[in-house]
């Protein structure tokens, strides 16, 4: 079920994100100063409301707490096809943080909820699931974009998220703390977490990955690539991502602390081989090693991701009692999240000032990779 729901969801969060910007700036005419500051929004309140609304999922419920968010963003979604000025863009962003901030908790709660035996497989199709829609939705909002403009375009994601909330209602109940309320709940979670030192230590250790994960996002574009080039590396990132699945969850290999430290190492791998690489030298006829390389790269980058996504979550799931998953989920997801939205304003400085920044940018982000994959220490049991 909750598979079903992941690509009901990446396909309504990718088909409008794909195009976006270009709404933004042609059909609403937003400067590129102001489009950061909506989309940089919607991050900041997701990443920091990530930590209190971890354990807010362990005092609703994940089924609950899915429905909630699906409902936000399925709001937040609406708002954007037809809000035409900037507060109605801030409200909407708002929205679709919030929802993202109670989505992944819950989702991922669920799928930590599986016997130890399922929950490799179970995450591995969640993360197929995701993968898969990141592919598909891109090429499915042109065809939205054709038909009706950008106001269907993001009716469509709404109406995805509309189903993808009733999908979680039929999700059995998720264990809760016995006895208690909601306030108290969300309290006793946070301060269990506050007070397991080993978690809090492989928190910061995996701090880095959403960073690694989405840094791509930024760094290749802004290399020069053409969106025809750009839309190539994402979409075989995300193959690969989903291909390595099966062997992660094969024997419970995502839960080995050499599979995470391998993923930093190839995450780290993929932004160096972007370092050489200049986007304009494959306009025109295009270059057969720019290409190589720009394919290299997506390759190492979804090896990166594929292994060292469902690594953190299997550790999370194993280390976390039952009722406080979310504020363990929440609270890691928190700590990558203010790594990210460092680490995205410190790359985009660093592009702005040139080729040297560039390549600066890129090989800080491969040595910070290459940083938490040699830091030692025990994971959590």
């Amino acid at each position: 079920m909750i598979a079903t729901v992941q690509v009901a969801i990446g396909l309504g969060f990718y088909s409008v994100f794909a195009h976006v910007v270009a709404h933004l700036r042609d059909g609403v005419g937003l400067a590129a100063g102001t489009i950061g500051l909506v989309l940089g929004a919607r991050l900041l309140i997701q990443y920091t409301l990530l930590l209190p609304v971890g354990a807010l999922t362990d005092a609703l419920g994940a089924p609950r707490a899915g429905t909630l968010a699906c409902v936000l963003r399925a709001c937040g979604f609406a708002l954007l096809g037809t809000a035409d000025g900037l507060a109605g863009l801030t409200a909407a962003a708002v929205l679709l943080g919030a929802g993202g901030a109670v989505y992944h908790p819950a989702a991922q709660s669920v799928v930590a909820g599986l016997s130890p035996a399922r929950r490799s497989g179970g995450y591995g199709t969640y993360l197929i699931g995701g993968h898969v829609s990141a592919v598909i939705g891109p090429p499915a909002g042109l065809v939205l974009l054709g038909g009706g403009g950008f106001p269907a375009l993001a009716a469509a994601a709404a109406a995805a998220w509309g189903i993808a909330a009733a999908l979680f209602l039929l999700l059995p109940a998720a264990p809760r703390v016995p006895g208690a309320s909601a306030p108290r709940t969300l309290a006793r979670s946070i301060g269990a977490v506050s007070r397991d030192r080993p978690f809090l230590r492989f928190a910061a250790l995996a701090a880095p990955s959403t960073l690694l994960v989405g840094g791509t996002t930024t760094v290749v574009p802004l290399k020069g690539f053409t969106s025809g080039w750009t839309t190539m590396f994402f979409c075989v990132a995300a193959a690969v991502v989903a291909a390595v699945q099966p062997w992660c969850a094969s024997g419970g290999r995502a839960g080995r602390p050499g599979v995470l430290r391998a993923g930093l190492v190839l995450s780290g791998a993929g932004y160096l081989a972007l370092v050489p690489l200049d986007g304009a030298a494959l306009a025109g006829d295009g270059d057969a090693a720019q290409a190589a390389g720009l394919l290299a790269a997506a390759v190492l980058g979804g090896l990166g991701t594929g292994l060292m996504q469902p690594s953190i979550f299997q550790v999370v799931a194993r280390h976390a009692p039952p009722e406080r998953i979310g504020a363990y989920l929440g609270t890691s997801s928190f700590l990558a999240g203010m790594v990210a939205f460092a680490g995205a304003l410190a790359v985009g400085a660093l592009f702005d000032a040139g080729a040297a920044g560039a390549a600066a940018a890129l090989t800080g982000l491969a040595g910070l990779a290459l940083l938490a994959a040699c830091v030692r220490g025990r994971l959590p049991a």
